[in-house]
């Protein structure tokens, strides 16, 4: 076989495993685009909110978390705040207490990871309150946030997201692109599914439960993305997690280096792993009659957009006739992908500088290949992202 053929054949490979994904951009695309669904009913009860902050040494940041959800919630929206102080080795209870909320430790070094912290703070909080709101540490929260959740809550909504995005997007390159892939992933996505009518997912900060979804769905993810393996369990539950575009969390992300490597390795490892244990039992769902699990298994075969661009890129420059045509097609889908997402945000002159910086950051993942594999094998260890309260916006 010559060299010609083995690229053909390559292309046509990258065709096929790319256009899942392709499928899956083109449907979440469109659907962000439909007018937003509005919860039918009226609040009929009240709700105890207790919100749920898992922190592992995070004394540089949590104060500036619990000052956010504080000021951002008058005194007519009652609330209790507790943070897990999970195996910590630093001033975090410290620094919690200090702000006036209640704190819970837990000390297990055999079982570490948030995970583990969501499942002992539900089961220590579990009878005295009606619904949880989790938050990670170096959150900040948006005017009202916890009124939405309650209203949600008190009309009967099961769990909930909240819109989630990036706390410093200007702080270097790496944010920058992070921003604009967040929103892809975060906004587009969530709001597409939400413009369909189906579980938008959980994003591992800033999404709610009630109590009764946690009795019927034990948080017993532990993975090192436990969002994605319990959102996957609340669908094989039947329960649909909704999108509530009235709250908005920000999150700091790394600047760069080892922290970015790291963060992203833990995604897109975790990722591959949940691609290799779960999809094909959706797969046997799907064709036992389950279409509500149709498009989660769409949307674990989407490859992670980095590796997803460079199949169909492969396809569209390598390839010939049909599998040329897939990839010029998933190019032009991921185009007006990129398209919504810049939409949603508020600096064009920043996205476009991100943009740049594409090629390059392709190039790089590729090298990072090892530590994705790593991340994404049985019993990967969970590493904590450092991260620094510097370059909030």
């Amino acid at each position: 076989m010559n060299s010609a053929m083995i690229f053909t054949s390559l292309a046509a490979g990258a065709a096929v495993l790319s256009l899942p994904g392709t499928l899956e951009l083109a449907h979440l695309t469109l659907g962000s685009l439909l007018p937003a669904r509005r919860r039918e009913g009226k609040e009929d009860s009240p709700v105890r909110l207790a919100v749920v902050i898992p922190a592992h040494n995070e004394q540089e940041v949590i104060g500036n978390c619990l000052d956010s959800v504080i000021s951002a919630n008058p005194e007519q929206c009652p609330f209790d705040i507790f943070v897990v102080a999970d195996n910590c080795t630093d001033a975090t209870a410290e620094a919690a207490r200090a702000k006036g909320v209640s704190v819970i430790e837990r000390k297990d070094t055999t079982r570490r990871g948030k995970g583990y912290a969501l499942d002992f703070a539900f089961n220590y909080l579990r009878r005295g309150y009606d619904a949880f709101v989790i938050l990670d540490a170096d959150s900040v929260v948006s005017p009202g946030f916890l009124g939405h959740f309650r209203s949600a809550f008190s009309r009967g909504a099961q769990a909930l997201q909240c819109i989630y995005c990036v706390a410093n997007p200007d702080a270097s390159s790496a944010t920058r692109l992070m921003d604009l892939s967040q929103r892809a992933f975060n906004q587009v996505r969530t709001r597409g599914r939400h413009g369909w009518g189906q579980s938008v997912g959980l994003l591992g900060n800033g999404f709610a439960l009630s109590r009764q979804t946690l009795e019927k769905v034990p948080y017993l993810a532990t993975s090192v993305v436990e969002d994605l393996e319990y959102h996957l369990a609340l669908l094989r539950a039947g329960i649909r997690v909704e999108l509530l575009r009235e709250s908005v969390v920000a999150g700091l992300m790394p600047t760069g280096g080892k922290a970015s490597s790291t963060q992203r390795a833990r995604w897109e490892g975790g990722r591959f792993r949940m691609i290799r244990e779960v999809a094909p039992g959706l797969m046997a769902r799907v064709l036992s009659g389950r279409f509500d699990c149709l498009e989660p298994l769409a949307e674990l075969l989407l490859l992670p957009l980095a590796f997803h661009t460079l199949l169909i890129g492969f396809a569209a420059g390598a390839g010939s006739g049909w599998p040329r045509i897939l990839g010029l097609a998933g190019l032009a889908v991921l185009f007006l992908h990129l398209c919504a997402a810049i939409g949603m945000g508020n600096s064009l002159k920043r996205d476009l500088r991100a943009i740049a910086t594409v090629p390059f950051y392709l190039l790089w993942k590729l090298t990072r290949l090892p530590m994705i594999v790593a991340a994404s094998l049985r019993g990967a260890a969970w590493v904590r992202t450092s991260r620094s309260p510097q370059g909030v916006v």
